[in-house]
């Protein structure tokens, strides 16, 4: 798909909605001899969630895992939409299309794996990361140059900012702090 129509989709986007894993994480689950799970988060992700939510945009996560780590990392970044545990992602960002009021070509979801389908069929801009599965990328209208975990959510939060002409203003406010 062409640039121009790219962001002629991103400027209607009113939520983000990501996986978690091997889109907010590079996918790798660490595990400790205790049991423990470690997960990995880019700080710079992060950053661009929170100057997205600040020009507007509403942030969801759906994960088909359940993790406490997730839960405190999406709190610290102040992400109000986080489903755990969902097996049927289409399903859960249909309700919360309905519940925020919302139109399907409102929404942008990226994912990297074929569970993120049932979820991308319903969004106006459906995104792979760089290394998601191919038919994953056959779907979406726009892949990402970085992978999962390693700068993709921060293009896509960038993707919507500029489109939207928010931008420029988020960072004018770091210039003149």
């Amino acid at each position: 798909m062409d640039k121009k129509t790219i962001m002629e989709k991103a400027a209607k986007i009113k939520l983000a909605v990501f996986d978690v894993d091997g889109v907010l994480t590079d996918g790798k689950l660490i595990l400790g001899e205790s049991g423990n799970e470690y997960k990995s988060f880019h700080v710079r992700d992060g950053h661009g969630l929170v100057m997205l939510m600040e020009a507007g945009c509403k942030v969801a996560v759906i994960t088909a895992r359940s993790s406490n780590i997730v839960a405190e990392r999406m709190e610290c970044l102040g992400i109000e939409y986080v489903f755990q545990n969902e097996k049927d992602k289409g399903v859960r960002l249909l309700k919360l299309i309905k519940e925020l009021d919302l139109e399907q070509e409102q929404v942008a979801y990226t994912g990297d794996d074929v569970i993120d389908l049932p979820a991308m069929v319903h969004v106006g801009l459906p995104i792979a990361v760089a290394d998601a599965r191919v038919e994953v990328k056959n779907y979406a209208v726009w892949i990402t140059e970085n992978s999962g975990g390693l700068g993709a959510v921060r293009e896509v939060c960038e993707l919507i900012m500029r489109a939207q002409n928010k931008y420029d203003d988020r960072i004018k406010r770091y210039l003149s702090a």
